[in-house]
């Protein structure tokens, strides 16, 4: 079985001195293959409006295979063919091969290849011939996953009336495959679009290689997601088509994470190492995606504990399989990297994750809920703050560092949000000389703590450029130094707020960045996992619905990987005006439920008639098929009416 390992470097470029010195060391870890995601983050001759601004050229990307070649790793590029096609449509001159039109015809900004537009095969085969030299190792992987915008656009829309979606979808992977075939090339391609429309698999051309992916822990069979984490065994059929199968673990971190979540990216290791096994699989490839946000390094970590599967088949429990992944990368002896492998593993209680937890990334205003107080982030920061005090490898003390400012942030909004609702209070219930006496004391301890956390900023941007610089160009500001950047203002802008309201305390009862007039809130339960979207809308004078504010459930979690979940997650947002309608919505495949619902400026609090509304909002997700949804539509909603 061939051992894989692949670098995301679409999302962003590693430094190739940095790329060129890990080579070696995964040779040695036994990694028989590099995939490279590049969509255009290299130079292609053929199409030179393709490539951004800080892209590898030609020459950087030959010394990279070069140099993997010498340690005896074989290369596969991937280019995306199908679906993550942006990197094309983004290019005006390609962009009238989007899938997505407008009324009137026109392609629109966003989107994906259309598989039947005239040029399709023209520009693959531009992008196929400008990477074949690169493809050491006969092969080349044209992505094909996630495509869901399929049968969009009228051409599309009339072959799959005329021969059905399976054989649209086969189609385009047969005109791909005889592409590849005229340049020696074998095709891989990702699975799981196998999963939505089996009936492809036996249109496909033998020979193929089908490398089949999904991201948590499991013990039969992989699931998928969108059917509720229904079980998905493709292994079967594409064995008997003629098609090689592969198992895809990820070694990262998902979206916003700073730091992976060890011990389940390593149980899915092992997931798939095994199945791997029981299926004859031909490749194992550990995948990587989305690394903007995290140190390198980090998921390097992984990489190496994974060669613990081949290397020290004995290390059956995750602790030594990660004492071997930190030795192998920084060079620690056997009780530093058991203990560092400790310390690593106590970070998933205090993990950064779920769409839930990231909003405070982008505003700081969803924190005044009823039952999402500050304790665990308080605990979690002591937690990162107490594993500073440890001699750590130092991508892994960076962050540890930021994460640490991430719960403290997290902490800080919730409480300080909470006391402007306390402070609203007691300008409305206590006799005038009390009140104010308990305001100025509530105050001043919120412009203290306002002037402490712009250090935690401070602190918290040494970490994130630490995290950056270790592998990639210190001049371009990272997705974290970003994040950093933006609090820093809404920091100056809530101690500004503070300002007024010292002078003017009935200012209290304005918008704030972290509370408004109004604050709506309620809980989700996420109780059938699958692709929910929570959507809060406001009837606007001329009778339309805007959005004020919308969250996706899914967690990115193990324990929120399976059909049958109880995870509750509050939702809260300002309202302006909150007498105008308001409407809940779900959209994309699934059901959640609501409850708890309130609408509070902090001196009162209305309830939905009838008192201590529930419901559950939306449809079961289908178990399998075509799944058909949109996330610009909702699936269903229902209308908010507050007592008065």
């Amino acid at each position: 079985m061939l051992r894989a390992f692949q670098w995301d470097l679409a999302r962003q470029v590693e430094r190739l001195d940095w790329l060129l010195a890990q080579l070696p060391r995964y040779a040695a870890w036994g990694y028989d293959e590099l995939y490279l995601h590049l969509e255009d983050a290299i130079e292609y001759p053929s199409l030179p409006d393709v490539a951004r601004a800080d892209a590898y050229s030609h020459r950087d990307f030959a010394r990279l295979v070069a140099a993997a070649t010498r340690a005896g790793i074989k290369v596969v590029p991937i280019v995306n063919l199908l679906g993550h096609t942006q990197y094309l449509i983004k290019t005006p001159g390609l962009r009238d091969l989007n899938e997505l039109r407008a009324p009137d015809g026109s392609p629109l900004a966003r989107g994906q290849l259309c598989p039947l537009h005239p040029r399709t095969l023209e520009v693959a085969e531009k992008l196929l011939h400008d990477l074949a030299p690169f493809c050491t190792a006969g092969k080349v992987h044209v992505g094909l996953d996630e495509s869901f915008h399929l049968a969009r656009c009228p051409r599309c829309r009339a072959e799959v009336a005329r021969v059905g979606l399976a054989a649209h979808f086969a189609g385009h992977a047969q005109r791909l495959h005889a592409l590849t075939a005229r340049l020696g090339l074998r095709m891989a391609m990702w699975a799981d679009m196998l999963a939505f429309i089996p009936e492809a698999i036996p249109m496909l051309p033998p020979g193929l290689i089908a490398c089949d992916w999904y991201y948590y822990p499991f013990t039969r069979h992989p699931r998928v997601e969108l059917f509720n984490f229904a079980e998905c065994d493709l292994a079967p059929a594409l064995h008997a088509q003629g098609i090689e199968y592969w198992g895809c673990p990820m070694n990262g971190a998902f979206r916003h994470e700073p730091l992976p979540v060890f011990g389940e990216r390593l149980a899915n290791l092992r997931s798939w190492w095994q199945r791997c096994g029981r299926t004859q699989a031909a490749g194992f490839l550990v995948t990587a995606w989305e690394p903007s946000r995290l140190a390198q390094e980090m998921t390097t970590v992984v990489d190496a504990a994974a060669a613990s599967l081949w290397l020290n088949p004995e290390a059956d429990d995750a602790t030594t399989m990660f004492a071997h992944g930190f030795a192998r990368v920084f060079g620690l002896g056997r009780v530093s990297a058991q203990s560092t492998a400790r310390a690593a593993l106590r970070c998933d209680e205090h993990a950064f994750t779920s769409y839930a937890r990231w909003e405070t990334n982008g505003r700081w205003d969803g924190g005044a809920s009823t039952d999402d107080g500050a304790a665990r982030f308080v605990r979690s920061a002591r937690f990162f703050t107490r594993l500073a005090r440890q001699k750590l490898p130092l991508p892994f003390a960076a962050s540890a560092a930021f994460l640490r400012y991430l719960a403290t942030r997290d902490a800080f909004v919730r409480i300080n949000a909470r006391a402007v609702l306390r402070l609203r209070h007691l300008l409305a219930r206590q006799p005038a000389g009390a009140a104010h006496t308990a305001f100025d004391r509530l105050l001043a301890g919120m412009r203290a703590e306002a002037a402490a956390f712009a250090a935690e900023i401070s602190r918290a941007r040494a970490a994130a450029r630490a995290m950056w610089r270790r592998t990639r160009d210190p001049r371009v500001v990272s997705p974290n130094e970003t994040i950093l950047g933006d609090d820093a203002a809404r920091l100056r802008t809530w101690r500004q707020w503070l300002a007024r309201v010292r002078r003017r305390p009935t200012g209290a009862g304005d918008c704030s960045p972290l509370c408004g007039r109004w604050q709506l809130s309620f809980t989700v339960r996420n109780f059938e996992p699958a692709l929910q979207k929570i959507v809060v809308e406001q009837q606007q004078s001329d009778g339309a619905w805007h959005e004020l504010h919308s969250r996706f459930t899914i967690e990115f979690r193990a324990a929120a990987a399976r059909p049958r979940t109880n995870l509750r997650r509050p939702f809260s947002l300002p309202l302006d005006n909150p007498a105008a309608p308001l409407r809940l919505g779900v959209r994309g495949l699934g059901r959640v439920g609501i409850g708890n619902i309130a609408l509070s400026d902090g001196v009162t609090i209305r309830r939905p008639k009838p008192s201590r509304w529930q419901f559950i909002l939306g449809h079961r997700a289908p178990a399998h098929g075509w799944p058909v949804f949109s996330l610009g539509q909702n699936a269903d909603e229902r209308a908010l009416i507050f007592v008065p």
